[in-house]
């Protein structure tokens, strides 16, 4: 009896044997070539979508060194004189101070909106009260607001205070047209930030505007930066609101236009002279800072857009 119980153990009749189940290679490679597609097809549509932008900016450029024979006679061939006499003519026919208004105007609207702005967002993102929420939608159905509807108001309103065509009236309404966008992004920001940090200032006795310029607001630069770059190419770009508010009132007062009014005023200037070349070396002159600001600051602005959602 013993001998057929180890007899029936060592044959292993009483253990029940293990299946080993192989996956079939089909389902890797199916998922392998669907990624090796997407991955194709998402690149391609990059590569299309980056020529659909380089290509125009790239003949507007190459229009500018040439002549308006040579654009009349092959407008996508290259230019024959490769000279800057072009942008000379356009910087002395009101480019250059259609330029220095902007970058006036820019000077004090981007900061004072990024000052503002962050503050506003601050206190609704990290202080509980009353309203607290009323007040933060009704920051965001001010970006819904179409510029369009306000004209008129604003209009009469910029007037009634005596700054038609000046520079603080449009510095006034471009961080009011900026404030929206601004609290929204930044509120979102201003909350992913650890709070232990902030109670740890106030445990060692810093003020609320102590602990918000010295400890907040260091931490939120990536947020601030993206942004403040944002803010920028939407002021510089903005057409609706100087037209309106930068008119001449009277034959004594200075014209005061911006690039984006400076660049019609050119086009009207000539009449039936046609100087194409001299237009598109003013498009070209209002273009490149902006192109500058985002190339240099790209990796911060990517950095700013992510990292809310990476902490």
């Amino acid at each position: 009896m013993n001998a057929l119980t180890k007899e029936t153990a060592s044959s292993g009749g009483t253990v029940p044997k293990q299946r080993t189940v192989r996956k079939s290679g089909s389902g890797s490679g199916g998922g392998r070539s669907e990624g090796v597609v997407l991955n194709v097809f998402s690149h391609g549509f990059l590569a299309l979508w980056a020529l659909m932008i380089v290509l125009p900016l790239l003949w507007l450029v190459l229009s500018s060194f040439k002549t308006d024979a040579q654009i009349a006679g092959s407008a996508f061939g290259w230019p024959q004189n490769w000279t800057l006499d072009v942008f000379g003519r356009a910087w002395d026919k009101g480019i250059g101070d259609y330029f220095l208004n902007t970058v006036i105007v820019l000077a004090f609207s981007v900061p004072l909106t990024m000052l503002f702005g962050s503050m506003a967002a601050y206190v609704l993102a990290r202080y509980e009260f009353w309203g607290n929420r009323l007040l933060y939608y009704f920051f965001v159905a001010g970006a819904m607001f179409p510029v369009f509807l306000a004209l008129v108001p604003l209009f009469f309103m910029v007037k009634l205070l005596g700054m038609l065509n000046t520079y603080q009236g449009l510095v006034l309404v471009y961080v009011a047209y900026s404030m929206p966008f601004t609290v929204f992004f930044m509120h979102a920001f201003f909350r992913t930030l650890p709070t232990a940090v902030f109670e740890a200032s106030v445990l060692d006795g810093a003020s609320h505007t102590r602990t918000f310029f010295q400890v907040m607001l260091p931490m939120a630069k990536p947020g601030l930066l993206s942004v403040g770059i944002f803010n920028t190419l939407g002021q510089w770009n903005q057409f609706v609101l100087p037209t309106v508010l930068m008119q001449p009132q009277s034959g004594d007062d200075p014209e005061r236009y911006v690039l984006t009014q400076g660049l019609i005023q050119l086009q009207q200037q000539q009449g039936y002279e046609t100087d194409l070349p001299v237009l598109f070396a003013g498009v070209t002159i209002a273009m490149i800072p902006m192109l500058v600001v985002y190339l240099s600051f790209q990796r911060q602005v990517q950095a700013g857009l992510t990292s809310a959602t990476l902490k």
